[in-house]
């Protein structure tokens, strides 16, 4: 699986990128998506949002560390250059949004309140 998702962040960053460090990641967000997934879901259940879901990890962990965002001013007296963080974390709510029919249900339960 871990190859899998490797190639498809291959494919959807198109600049280099340390491989070691790819396969690194690769592997980190299969074991989050891992660990997150209901009892009794496996990888394999989840047909191709599992590699999908674990490759929009990957791609969100490297823009937070590229430092992300868009420049939004630039002067080229004196050289100014801003740049305005973007969604952080926009790619991986998206993989737990894709993923969210494979996953435990950790969400807030209320069960009453003795009156």
């Amino acid at each position: 699986m871990e190859q899998q998702v490797l190639e498809l962040v291959g494919k959807l960053k198109k600049t280099g990128v340390d491989e070691e460090i790819l396969t690194i990641l690769c592997r980190c967000a299969c074991q989050r998506l891992g660990s997150l997934l209901a009892e009794g879901v496996s990888p394999q259940d989840c047909g191709e949002s599992y590699p999908l879901a674990a490759a929009w990890m990957v791609l969100d962990w490297l823009e937070q560390l590229e430092g992300g965002g868009d420049i939004t001013s630039f002067t080229a007296g004196d050289m100014t250059v801003r740049r305005e963080q973007g969604e952080d974390g926009r790619r991986y709510r998206q993989a737990l949004e894709l993923m969210a029919p494979y996953l435990k249900d950790e969400g807030f339960v209320f069960r009453g309140v003795r009156g």
